[in-house]
């Protein structure tokens, strides 16, 4: 069985609009799959949708299986106890998703607090070590920051301290590089590569960029309008896309960027 899968994922709005529709995909322990597609084709919404983090007014059916168990089945108190410390996620704009007025300590602390029960000393070693973990080197100066002290590259570092704080078996990566700039988005990247090889973290990374998918993932889920349209490798998408729509999206990534033309796929 997959770790994570999918079925049948669809949000309705209140007055019963479809945002999306019948999303199925899997991927298993230690896996890397991407979701791409245009804005607004719901790649983003299913990352919230799997974390119960729907905005209010939208209803999610169908089911999310994490080894076995529902998580669209869990409220409350169960529910919170699978956000970070199984299933994390790094948001897109961390200067929005960090809390202004805490310390990054604190936040960084807080998980291992919640879900590991650790005492305020412990915590913030552990912290410390995070930090380092990182690569934010000035680990006593970063905890005693606030959000808005730190530059955009520092605040989406933290993020990820705090997203793999409790050793969670799936990380949520939603466009977690798109506010950067380029060069602190490849160190980024370089980054969330390595300590996902080293931890052996299932990633899910989500993001409207090819070249960025095809540095950090083997797996492929193609969406737009809602819909799955392709379910595929990176490798095959270069070098054969099934779909017209995938087709579009890498002839506009080849127009932009150096992406390069896989001569085989696996």
């Amino acid at each position: 069985m997959s770790l994570l899968e999918v079925r049948d994922l669809t949000v309705r709005t209140s007055t019963g609009l479809t945002l999306l529709d019948s999303v199925s995909w899997e991927v298993d322990a230690g896996g890397r799959l991407g979701i791409i597609g245009e804005s607004g084709s719901g790649k983003s919404l299913t990352a919230l949708a799997i974390l119960g983090l729907l905005p209010e007014g939208m209803v999610a059916s169908g089911q999310v299986l994490l080894d076995g168990t529902d998580l669209l089945a869990l409220t409350g108190r169960r529910l919170d106890r699978v956000r970070g410390a199984q299933v994390a996620m790094v948001f897109q704009e961390p200067l929005t998703a960090l809390d202004p007025l805490m310390t990054v300590g604190r936040q960084i602390a807080g998980p291992l607090r919640l879900h590991r029960g650790l005492g305020r000393a412990e915590a913030r070693a552990q912290a410390a070590e995070l930090c380092r973990l990182v690569r934010l080197d000035d680990a006593d100066r970063i905890l005693r920051s606030y959000p808005w002290q730190l530059s955009g590259g520092q605040r989406q570092r933290v993020a990820l301290a705090m997203a793999l704080a409790c050793g969670p078996r799936v990380l949520l990566a939603d466009e977690p590089t798109t506010a950067l700039d380029v060069t602190v988005q490849a160190e980024v990247l370089d980054l969330l590569d390595e300590l996902v090889d080293r931890t052996g973290t299932t990633l899910v990374f989500v993001t409207h960029d090819l070249p960025v998918i095809a540095r950090v993932a083997h797996d492929l889920v193609v969406m737009r309008e809602g819909r799955v349209v392709e379910t595929t490798t990176v490798a095959q998408a270069l070098a054969a896309p099934a779909e017209p729509y995938t087709r579009q999206l890498l002839a506009a990534a080849r127009a932009v960027t150096r992406l390069p033309v896989a001569q085989e796929a696996p």
